[in-house]
């Protein structure tokens, strides 16, 4: 049983193994802070993520180290077209007294590496979305309760489209960030062409337990908010929605779809875990702001105006911040 003297105490606990977990993540991963701050950030929020870039910039070496340093099993499932929701939640099999058992898929682990999921049909998308929201999942009318603390990482590559699902908009409101992997500085990448191409077997160490994961997740939950940073977050929320009462003028010019009262609650739980990371108590307007944009990425759907003037969802997003 974890306990801490009081609250205060844990989020000092929990602020110290961040910087922990960063130092031994560092050891395999070069750079890429950023996405690694807010894949923890989802993680102590009980949330998804879905990871998108080009190959080759070390998604799952991300989320497998991630897996390694958090004490966490982990699994890694590769979409394909031909892959059926069986695959991933699992089957029931005749065994030797001619009675049914249950045998389970990868989907049965604390980090479910689900690596380029828009190779796969809706069909199996679908298995993976029950699991995602429900934490549990059905098979022949049995309900199968999966592991807790529980994770989905996803990749997406944006460059080929042939051949790929698009995910569902009612799949991709699961995920907490939709972070973008990008290129590697130049200094950046001379390191990791130092360290990887020498006989350099670098193992990062597990700092935390599932149990203290679980500990960190209720004590993000605790976190105090006032009002006004709750009202900023729901009133940011609500000018991403075309012609209502609170929209911003660019939302009606450039957005056909807002976010939903999910985008509102990520909000206010990643700024309450920005907050604690950080060594704050309390989360201000700035750790609201500091997760809007891989919180509303995913959320808003672009009109053709904006598509034909060449305006990014990033710079829809900065002009309602």
């Amino acid at each position: 049983m974890i306990s801490y003297q009081s609250d205060v105490e844990a989020a000092k606990a929990m602020q110290a193994k961040y910087e922990v977990l960063k130092k031994e993540i560092a050891k395999v991963i070069v750079g890429q802070d950023e996405v690694i701050h807010q894949t923890l950030i989802a993680i102590f929020s009980k949330g998804h993520v879905l990871l998108v870039g080009v190959p080759g910039l070390a998604k799952t070496l991300l989320v497998n180290t991630i897996g390694k340093v958090l004490g966490l099993s982990y699994s890694r499932i590769q979409f394909t077209p031909d892959l059926m929701p069986s695959d991933i939640i699992g089957t029931e099999i005749l065994d030797e007294g001619r009675k049914f058992r249950f045998i389970k898929g990868p989907v049965f682990a604390n980090i479910v590496l689900a690596d380029e999921i828009n190779r796969t049909p809706p069909k199996t998308q679908a298995a993976l979305l029950e699991a995602m929201q429900e934490k549990n999942i059905t098979v022949a009318g049995q309900t199968h309760r999966l592991q807790e603390p529980f994770f989905v990482l996803a990749t997406q590559n944006p460059i080929e489209q042939e051949g790929t699902y698009p995910l569902p908009e009612a799949q991709l409101d699961r995920f907490m960030f939709n972070l973008w992997l990008d290129y590697p500085s130049f200094d950046e990448e001379i390191a990791v062409v130092k360290n990887t191409t020498v006989l350099n077997d670098v193992q990062p160490e597990a700092v935390l337990s599932s149990e203290e994961i679980s500990f960190f997740q209720q004590l993000v939950r605790k976190v105090p908010v006032a009002d006004n940073v709750l009202e900023y977050a729901v009133n940011l929320v609500s000018k991403t929605r075309p012609n209502t009462s609170r929209s911003h003028e660019w939302t009606n010019k450039y957005i056909s779809w807002g976010a939903g009262p999910r985008a509102s609650q990520y909000l206010i739980v990643g700024a309450k875990c920005n907050a604690l990371l950080k060594g704050k108590f309390s989360p201000d307007i700035e750790d609201v702001k500091s997760v809007a944009l891989p919180i509303l990425r995913h959320r808003l759907v672009r009109n053709y105006t904006a598509e034909a003037e060449g305006i990014s969802m990033e710079q829809i997003i900065g002009k309602l911040l």
